[in-house]
């Protein structure tokens, strides 16, 4: 029997294990996570929990060196900021946390991980867009590509149908159909937003997360849950190689301190685009892009306080009254309809999302004349593209170690005239966009770097071995037999949309390598 160890229990690392599992019978998983299970289902989202205090708990336990504090020390916020949005989340942790062995970030304040079975699954947005034009990897033609992402939907349980019957959603695709007529290309006007989950007989959602997957890999009466191991709070210290081959990985017991090693055939590193490059960095595996060209999201968002007249004009009182007593139903999750308008060249090169809610995602001013609007508020948010530079990275010092006892991090990152032209059209159109809706109640702004939770580039996909990348087109690090990568982190390309279904297709393009790679070892 083979065995694969997998680095990281997320969307990514929870797909190589679906995918080889289902495709090589002769295999073993074992998939290591340094953080705790927070759901009974491992890798559920925690959106899903209907107790307040409990979720509240579950996301408390994901927040990494702080985990079990007060969540003030963080920076993260009591209440939530904008769920469903680009913005921070609880659940979260800031990589510089301010305490000891906490990150540098100066120029990345905002940067944030979870550190828990389900990884960023177990709080994302469940937003999976696909990617379009320049987003999409040059070195993947179009009928493979349309497959890999059909493959990522059905695991992650795509569908577009969450709140399309809101008329209220509907009103507002209306309004910015009015508003852009002409201006966009045919396919990529407004529409509701592809999320992962499933569709609940009273309407609301139950939120995909790690978990579904999983699938059977979670189930312990499936055939294929015998071939696989989840642990959780082990944390993966080396990754151990010899003659450019790799070994196997050495780990810690978090529970007990004991440190073993795990023998390997392949290891697959899916954490994140920090701790996974920070991993191979400590493990002594450092090709020279390793780190470097990280990307994210710059997101310029606002809130807009629905005008009744305007949005009256597609939608009644009636239709309100009839979505308020439905969402009364799911009091837990504040988001009633998701529209988006999507990337397009070159007339839309942004990712507008907009959620309507009855509430705003903040406490509103008393006196402010939109507090308790009764046709509720529209959170809006551009994701814009960061072209991939070599300048930005991830560096890790062996002089200084973080609270892991890793080599720490420092995150060196700045936008330029290209981000900023795209940023101030951006403004603009978001200003638009709010208008055809009804008031500000919170002016377009732009968020910090690193509030997208959008990290990418730092171990990047590439069609040659020429040092600017560090993984080849099936996600194997350049010049190291038996290590492949996962994650956001590979993503080359500039891009403005959610990354989870194209990291996702990426990862079922890798997992089919190894279980094809593994095939051919006697």
């Amino acid at each position: 029997m083979k065995t694969v160890v997998i680095v990281g229990s997320g969307p990514i690392g929870s797909a190589f294990a679906r995918v080889i599992l289902g495709a090589a019978d002769d295999v073993r998983v074992v998939m290591c996570e340094a953080g705790p299970q927070l759901t009974e289902t491992p890798g559920a989202s925690v959106r899903n929990i209907a107790d307040t205090d409990a979720r509240a708990r579950a996301r408390e336990l994901a927040q990494g060196p702080q985990a079990g504090s007060h969540r003030a020390s963080l920076g993260i916020p009591e209440t939530v900021v904008a769920e469903g949005m680009f913005t921070a989340r609880q659940g979260t942790f800031l990589l510089d946390f301010g305490g000891p062995g906490s990150a540098h970030c100066a120029s990345f304040p905002a940067a944030a991980a979870s550190t828990n079975v389900g990884g960023m699954g177990a709080h994302w947005t469940c937003a999976t867009p696909a990617p379009q034009f320049s987003e999409k990897l040059p070195f993947i033609d179009d009928t493979e590509w349309d497959e890999l992402l059909s493959v990522a939907r059905q695991l992650l349980h795509v569908q577009s149908s969450a709140f399309a019957d809101s008329p209220i959603g509907a009103a507002i695709r209306s309004l910015f159909e009015e508003e852009f007529a002409g201006e966009l290309p045919e396919g990529f006007g407004p529409s509701t937003l592809p999320v992962a989950g499933d569709v609940l007989d009273d309407g609301s959602v139950r939120w995909a997360g790690a978990d579904v997957i999983l699938g059977p890999l979670g189930d312990p009466g499936h055939p294929l849950s015998a071939r696989f191991t989840l642990r959780d709070l082990t944390l993966v210290r080396r990754v151990e190689h010899r003659d450019g081959r790799i070994r196997g990985v050495s780990v810690e017991d978090l529970r007990s301190g004991e440190h073993s090693t795990i023998v390997a055939d392949i290891v697959v590193v899916a954490a994140d685009a920090f701790r996974s490059p920070q991993l191979l960095w400590a493990s002594g595996i450092r090709p020279p892009s390793l780190g470097h060209y990280l990307t994210e999201h710059p997101v310029m968002i606002s809130t807009v306080a629905l005008d009744g007249d305007k949005v009256g004009r597609f939608a009644s009182l009636a239709d309100l009254d009839a979505e308020l007593s439905r969402r009364s139903l799911n009091a837990a999750d504040p988001v009633s309809a998701v529209n988006r308008i999507p990337f397009s060249e070159p007339q839309h090169p942004f990712s507008l999302q907009a959620m309507y809610s009855e509430t705003t995602p903040f406490r509103a001013d008393l006196n402010d004349d939109a507090n308790g609007n009764r046709w509720g508020y529209v959170n809006m948010g551009y994701g814009l593209r960061k072209r991939p530079r070599f300048e930005d990275t991830v560096t890790f010092d062996d002089g200084e170690l973080d609270y892991r006892g890793f080599p720490n991090m420092t995150i060196d990152y700045a936008l330029t005239p290209d981000e900023d032209s795209e940023i101030a059209d951006a403004e603009r159109r978001l200003r638009r966009a709010g208008s055809a809706l009804g008031d500000f109640v919170a002016e377009p702004r732009l968020l910090p770097n690193g509030s997208s939770l959008h990290y990418q580039g730092t171990m990047r996909m590439g069609e040659e071995n020429d040092g600017a990348s560090v993984a080849d087109p099936w996600s194997r690090v350049w010049d190291w037999d038996g290590l492949y990568v996962g994650g956001n982190a590979l993503i080359p390309t500039a891009t403005s949309m959610n990354p989870t279904l194209m990291s996702v297709a990426i990862a079922v393009r890798a997992a089919r390598n190894v279980a094809n790679t593994l095939s051919q070892r006697r």
